[in-house]
Formats: C-alpha cells, structure tokens, sequence
C-alpha cells in the first residue's frame, strides 16, 4: 500500500478552486493539472507499506492529541522559483498548528521507523506540474521552465485569489493507488482533532 497522511478540504473551497483553475488552466496547457477532487494537504508521505503496517500505525496516530483549527487558502506560488518553475502551487494559512501538528504526525511516523522530514514543513496545494520532476525542491540541472509563464503573466494582472478559510477537525491516513488516469486516493483511517 503507497500511503500518507494529509487534511481533506471543505467542498466549497473545493469548488472555488476547480473555478480558478477552469479559469487560468488554458494559460499554461502543457503542465499536468491535478483533479480537484484529488486536492489534499499532505501532512506526511509515508510510501510503500504492507497492509498490517496500518494497524501500528493508527495506534501511534491515535494518542496524538491535536486541536482543531482555522486556515486559509489564498495566494499563489512556483517551486521551486518563479524562473525555473516545476510546481504551481496555492498558499495556505494556518498559524503554528498546521506545522505542529505535521509535525507530530512526523514523529509518530519515526517511532515506527519512517524517516524524518529532511525539510521544514511548506503548508499548500498543488495545482500542476510542469516539468519532468514533481520535485517543489531546487535541483542541479534547474534551467528556465517557459511552461507557466503566460499563467504567471494573466496572474500577476489580477488580485491573488482567496479561497476561503475552513476549520480543520480531521486527519487522514489515505492510499494512493497510481493509475494511468492519475492517482486515486482512498481515506483509510481518520483522526479527530478537539
């Protein structure tokens, strides 16, 4: 099983998402554009485990003590720069309760043998891809990438969008099966947050 954990959100933010990329998606054809519905904030990627894994795996969850809270999204970016962009990304803000709580579930992942985060915690939602790599982080052979720069042009002539802010009250442990459609992801477990 190829699995993370990540927040799911609110359908009206959903929608207004699915909206702007209805609305900007034609400035940038070449990149992969992720399925609405297939938006998450992942949390932690934990990869390829077997299924009696899951079971260790929501009990070390299961005694992290998360309270709930608001966040929003809003605001756009590139990783893993404007010039040599891969990823095209929308900004969220949460305060230190989105990174405290990725980082519990970092935590718990490493008592049961899961590396740590080699990178701090960046809080987003993909929207597409445009370069072989998926990779947001900066690689050797990075070199201008043309493929978003009509997006980035119509983007910088408009206000940054504003997609709402929802509360967060839930985690997911979910699998990810890849299909040649694009991945689908499936909710496993959920773990509440006070």
């Amino acid at each position: 099983m190829r699995l993370f954990f990540a927040l799911d959100i609110d359908a009206f933010i959903r929608e207004r998402i699915a909206r702007f990329v209805d609305g900007v998606s034609e400035f940038a054809p070449e990149a992969r554009w992720v399925k609405p519905e297939s938006l998450h904030i992942t949390l932690k990627f934990i990869g390829e485990k077997p299924v009696e894994w899951t079971d260790g795996m929501k009990k070390s969850i299961s005694t992290l003590r998360g309270r709930s809270f608001k966040l929003s999204i809003r605001g756009y970016g590139f990783f893993p720069s404007s010039k040599a962009a891969r990823v095209f990304w929308i900004g969220i803000d949460a305060g230190t309760e989105l990174i405290q709580l990725a980082s519990g579930v970092d935590e718990a992942c490493m008592k049961l043998g899961i590396p740590k985060e080699e990178h701090s915690f960046s809080p987003h939602l993909t929207l597409a891809r445009g370069g072989k790599s998926g990779s947001p982080r900066r690689q050797k052979l990075d070199s201008p990438n043309t493929k978003f720069q009509r997006l980035q042009e119509k983007l910088a002539a408009i206000p940054a969008p504003d997609f709402g802010t929802m509360s967060a009250r839930e985690f997911f442990l979910y699998e990810s099966k890849l299909s040649r459609g694009g991945s689908q992801y499936t909710k496993i477990a959920s773990f509440e947050l006070t």
